[in-house]
């Protein structure tokens, strides 16, 4: 069983002992400890979203977080199946105080987290993560009396406004994706993005749309982070119905991968990359991205005069942090997290998706029968290896990041940064180790012209660590 409290949320299994597991108690002390965090310094009584993607434990999770709030005094907008970026626009839109998104985003079924929002739809920060644990441990958390309870009203329509607000973008071309009359296969995980991606599809004007695993059900039909190696079925979907893209979102929807119409990956990393190009390319500026993602951002930013490139810690919060400071028009995660500012500043599958296929539109009326897999030739050839190494009780993680560190900061053919673990940049690549915010492990990314050398790189690091 495993309970991580991080940047990215009180994350854990379901079931187990109280602390060892995202269990109910669990559930009650860290909703109690946020809903304090929220009281402090506000006169007005709070209003708070809470919204959930399809998982097995959700309705559960849901009902114990919605109780909690109205015991703490707090009216809740409650909003059933939601996605993580609707459930920011919710909190935005909504007029709310914060919000809470019941999802472990692509982790497998048996775990489940709290993601909380600030009253800016953005995740709280980490100094503000931290006081809210402090409060889950602390004696400052006081409930409401009978006359003081909170309310509950269910609002279940946000999924429509947020593909309204996406649809609303001035670089979103409805008219351009409606006349190319693209057919696009979805994967949904059998969660939230069943509900949101095909009907976002649809009002953009695509009538073709195949769909698999589309049904929230929340029992996965497939390990749900949406890497290559989970995505074969949908592959195989694209190529037998003639698809001109396939596309697929994590549980929690904020994550979105391409398929190309041969059943080839277009690459989570370039997602963002093309996003970009297309942005850039109406209105020049400054980009992000977070120290695991891949190089191509920066080449494709410096194709653009006056534009510059910067990298984050990984993490949203990080990354937005950074976006604000650089005044940069479009950021993200290379794991398929767009993030466009004109909309809002969260990872947004949503409208990832309607920038995406306005770019695939567009291009095609410049080079008719342009393929997906042919825009992706046209950007900067990386390939990334992804490797891990669990943790065990025993690990000192910091003192083997610093060995490892050390070791290559003697290098003269090497620069090393440690602003989020280690990131090793050799000549022709670079690894970049660092503990994960969501799960037990230590994440070890690399990244070369092609994939042997990406593991080659990967491999001479794992074997310093030992």
């Amino acid at each position: 069983m495993s309970l991580i409290k991080s940047i990215s949320g009180i994350r854990g299994t379901i079931g187990g002992p109280a602390g060892e597991g995202l269990t109910p108690l669990d559930v009650v002390k860290f909703t109690s400890a946020f809903a304090t965090f929220l009281k402090k310094g506000s006169t007005h009584r709070l209003r708070v979203a809470v919204g959930r993607d399809a998982r097995l434990s959700g309705a559960m999770v849901d009902r114990l977080v919605v109780g909690t709030l109205q015991g703490m005094g707090v009216d809740v907008v409650e909003t059933g199946l939601s996605t993580t970026p609707t459930m920011e626009m919710t909190v935005i839109d909504g007029h709310c105080d914060g919000g809470i998104i019941i999802t472990a985003s692509h982790n497998p079924k048996h775990w489940n987290a709290l993601k909380l929002l600030g009253a800016s739809g953005e995740f709280i920060s980490d100094a503000e993560g931290k006081e809210v644990l402090r409060l889950a441990e602390s004696s400052e958390v006081e409930y409401a009396d009978v006359d003081s309870l909170g309310t509950v009203t269910t609002e279940a329509d946000w999924i429509d406004s947020h593909i309204a607000r996406v649809l609303a973008l001035p670089l979103v071309d409805r008219a351009a994706v409606a006349q190319a009359g693209f057919k696009v296969a979805v994967d949904a995980v059998n969660s939230t993005g069943g509900l949101a991606i095909p009907r976002l599809l649809k009002a953009l004007g695509v009538e073709q749309v195949v769909e698999l695993n589309c049904e929230p059900t929340g029992r996965f039909a497939h390990n749900p982070e949406p890497i290559p190696q989970n995505l074969t079925d949908i592959a195989r979907v694209v190529r037998e119905n003639h698809c001109d893209l396939g596309v697929v979102v994590d549980p929690d929807v904020d994550r979105l991968a391409l398929v190309c119409e041969n059943g080839e990956m277009f690459g989570e990393e370039y997602t963002l990359v093309s996003v970009a190009d297309y942005i850039l390319g109406h209105t020049p500026g400054n980009t992000v991205s977070n120290l695991s993602s891949s190089r191509a951002l920066r080449d494709v930013t410096r194709r653009y005069e006056g534009c510059s490139y910067a990298a984050s810690a990984v993490g949203e919060v990080n990354v937005t942090t950074l976006m604000k400071a650089t005044r940069a028009v479009i950021g993200g995660e290379g794991n398929g997290g767009v993030i466009y500012p004109e909309l809002h500043y969260g990872r947004d599958a949503l409208v990832g998706v309607a920038l995406f296929l306005t770019l695939l539109a567009h291009r095609r009326r410049e080079m008719p029968g342009l393929t997906v897999s042919q825009l992706r030739q046209s950007y900067p050839a990386y390939v990334i290896s992804k490797n891990r190494k669990d943790l065990t009780p025993d690990m000192d993680v910091d003192a083997l990041l610093a060995s490892v560190a050390s070791h290559y900061k003697a290098l003269p053919s090497c620069e090393v940064n440690t602003t989020d673990g280690v990131k090793i940049d050799f000549p022709d690549g670079w690894v970049h180790l660092r503990k994960s915010n969501t799960e037990p492990i230590i994440r070890i990314y690399s990244e070369a012209a092609n994939t042997e050398r990406a593991n080659e790189l990967a491999q001479q690091v794992i074997q310093r660590i030992g």
